[in-house]
């Protein structure tokens, strides 16, 4: 053997041994045993099943973890863990299931190589388990009916749980973690790497001060995930952010805050707010910064939405009033503003007109007021308008498939799902393409508008979807929340709960609604001057298209 051959055999020799001896630190070992404990949870026939109490086996395991200095150390608790679980039957169909073509994008167990957390022989064990893992129904997850978005069942709620168990906060998080990691169609769109996630979140849920200290560190777990389904709202988050208002609801444009209307005109009278006025500051801070700052905090798919949900961020507080300053005739002024419990406005959403036909001859639809009931009489009554414009910028009533038999002359696919495969987790099978419109041919001919805003959340966005395969349909507005598919629950320790979106949704050509919203063939968004003279600049341009067309 030559030197330089001696050189690297020498090298790799003593590479291997430096990486077998180095001492994990704990967080090392929380985020490997958050990773086995729930690998395991999915994948181990007869974990996966509901033969042991799995919180337990955690809270028994995290012990003889801590005491563990090498690679080598912990993977022998993993591996002793592993055989006290139970033999593993070989399984034929396992490797037939291996080749089926799966939505791939989430799948990642490349974390069973980690040669400095995870043993040869480690990685052996939890090979094998992959290769004949559970098969048939399971324990802690099922799909539903219908949609077949995951459910996550039979989790011990632990309602007599205190922040300061450290032993619940860890199982919090790695539950969390873990149904994010191998159930959450869209991880793979976060903006942050989901490992990465758990290795900076796990010395927080360590280090809680307090109990405020722990829900925000549950918030800020579950806004990472990029969602706008993932809520997350207790009693004590709401209390940070203060549970007084403002009597006004308003928009932000341009890292400023304006003035849209009123939860109580009296109050907003009382506080000589008007609609237009532009909020540049609250409490000396600009706008821009209590975004900046609560940023973390607050859920969304995207910016626009995230914006949208920052309406309790900025001038709610637990005091009476609120410092703020603000322009009003370009005239730059600062005053103090009242603030009231929610429950003090009285207020109740103005009651609007379903449809109605606006001048020109163009008919105008309220999708968040239509019911479907209601379509055929609405239809009937604008099927002689030059234009129907459908206000999707609301909640709309599973009104969509009634209506798209107007609007194609024939069956047209819109919508394309991905479903968990609870056979091999993390893993997603397409669904077939689903098909709207009726055979019997097109009913209303002419043009038909869609508008849409950071309001179309969801049913908002799947309905806007359907309805854009009609034959002369075309979408105006702004980018949409980017929440579409079914939505899952989670149940926290403590009685807590979070949501996500539980369906993978697309287009038929694969493009993705989830985080970039519907597709747009214009995209208008409120300015403050058109704010400012009471117009609705969306609904304006949908109107300029159809007379330019006409």
């Amino acid at each position: 053997m030559n030197l330089a051959k001696r050189f690297i055999l020498l090298f790799f020799c003593g590479t291997n041994f430096l990486l077998a001896q180095k001492s994990l630190s704990y967080n090392d070992k929380l985020f490997a045993t958050a990773k086995v404990w729930g690998f395991l949870k999915y994948y181990h026939p007869n974990v996966a099943k509901g033969k042991f109490d799995w919180d337990e086996q955690l809270f028994e395991v995290l012990p003889l973890i801590e005491k563990a200095k090498t690679k080598e150390e912990f993977s022998k608790i993993c591996i002793d863990w592993i055989e006290s679980l139970g033999k593993i039957n070989n399984c034929s169909k396992c490797l037939k299931l291996s080749k089926q073509d799966y939505f791939d994008k989430n799948f990642d167990l490349s974390w069973m190589r980690d040669g400095l957390l995870i043993s040869n022989e480690l990685h052996a064990k939890l090979k094998f388990i992959e290769d004949n893992r559970a098969l048939g129904k399971q324990y802690y997850v099922s799909v539903g009916k219908g949609a077949q978005n995951i459910k996550i069942e039979n989790e011990k709620v632990y309602e007599d749980f205190t922040w300061d168990n450290r032993d619940l906060r860890m199982l919090t998080l790695f539950r969390y973690w873990n149904n994010i990691e191998y159930f959450f169609p869209y991880k793979y769109q976060m903006e942050e790497d989901w490992d990465e996630v758990l290795k900076e979140m796990i010395p927080k849920f360590l280090n809680v001060n307090s109990e405020l200290d722990y829900h925000l560190s549950l918030l800020e777990l579950v806004v990472k995930i990029d969602d706008s389904h993932a809520g997350f709202f207790t009693e004590i988050t709401k209390e940070y952010f203060g549970k007084k208002y403002v009597p006004a609801y308003y928009k932000i444009i341009d890292d400023k805050a304006v003035v849209l209307g009123f939860y109580n005109d009296s109050l907003a009278l009382l506080n000589d707010i008007q609609v237009g006025d532009v909020f540049t500051k609250v409490n000396g801070k600009s706008i821009f910064r209590i975004i900046n700052d609560n940023d973390k905090y607050i859920h969304g798919s995207n910016q626009a939405t995230k914006l949208r949900n920052n309406n309790y961020s900025i001038f709610n507080g637990s005091t009476d009033s609120v410092e703020v300053e603000y322009l009003r005739n370009n005239k730059l002024q600062s005053k103090k503003v009242g603030r009231y419990f929610f429950e003090d406005f009285n207020y109740k959403r103005p009651v609007k007109d379903k449809w109605r036909i606006l001048e020109n001859n163009i008919g105008y639809v309220n999708m968040g007021s239509l019911q479907r009931m209601d379509v055929s009489r609405m239809m009937d009554s604008l099927k002689n308008t030059k234009a129907i414009i459908f206000d999707i910028r609301n909640y709309p009533k599973n009104t969509l498939y009634s209506i798209i038999s107007y609007l194609n002359s024939e069956p047209k696919e819109f919508v394309n799902f991905t479903k968990p495969v609870l056979n091999y987790p993390s893993r997603y099978i397409y669904e077939k393409y689903m098909k709207v419109g009726s055979p019997k041919g097109l009913k209303y001919t002419n043009r038909v508008v869609l508008l849409v805003n950071e309001f179309t959340q969801s049913h908002g966005e799947f309905t806007a979807m359907c309805l854009q395969t009609g034959d002369q349909v075309i979408t105006i507005g702004s980018q949409t929340a980017g929440a579409d598919g079914n939505v899952s629950k989670m149940e926290l320790p403590g009685g807590l709960s979070t949501w996500i979106s539980g369906i993978g949704v697309f287009y038929p050509d694969g493009t993705e609604t989830q985080r970039n919203g519907i597709k747009l063939n214009y995209e208008v968004k409120p300015t403050i001057s058109g704010i400012l003279e009471g117009r609705d600049e969306v609904l304006e341009m949908a109107i300029q298209h159809i007379e330019s067309n006409n």
